[in-house]
């Protein structure tokens, strides 16, 4: 019974999935694996889907993951190789430099709270990873990432804020 719920939706809510999918990764082919994969990965877990509404939530739910894992392992930092950025240390860089990192060590000291100031010392500066500051800071690893993404948010909106007078 529930082989065919799974089949079901798919069947009849393959272009919503899809549609779906493209607004994350805008490429169809792209969208279109992600689907295949999300099918794929529920496969296994047909027999414990029993109704459309939970085959419909677990898809989406498994489809968006996908989706946002493919952007994430796309995103590669690139460095350019022209002359102008091989000179990086001179004055005007280093001041430049300089004067971003006092801009937004003065937003860390100003408008983040004292463990989202710790926490983000710990990730950024000694290098801890998640489960050592967790233990370190005597809480769960899932504060120590609300902490971090809360704290890099707000970082992020207030230079945005400072320098592009958003």
């Amino acid at each position: 019974m529930s082989e065919k719920v799974l089949i079901s939706v798919f069947a009849k809510m393959r272009r919503k999935f899809l549609r779906m999918a493209m607004h994350i990764l805008p490429d169809e082919d792209d969208a279109a694996d992600a689907l295949q994969d999300a099918f794929c990965r529920l496969w296994p877990r047909r027999d414990d889907i029993n109704t459309n509404a939970e085959a419909e939530a677990l898809t989406t739910t498994t489809l968006r993951n996908i989706c946002i894992d493919n952007v994430r392992k796309r995103k590669v930092e690139t460095v350019p190789l022209d002359d102008e950025h091989d000179c990086i240390d001179d004055e005007s860089h280093v001041a430049e430099r300089e004067e971003r990192f006092n801009r937004v060590k003065d937003i860390i000291d100003r408008e983040l709270t004292r463990q989202q100031k710790e926490v983000l010392e710990l990730k950024e500066f000694q290098g801890l990873e998640v489960e050592e500051i967790a233990e370190k800071l005597k809480i769960g690893e899932a504060a120590v990432r609300m902490n971090l993404s809360r704290a890099r948010k707000k970082i992020r909106e207030c230079y945005r804020k400072e320098v592009y007078n958003e």
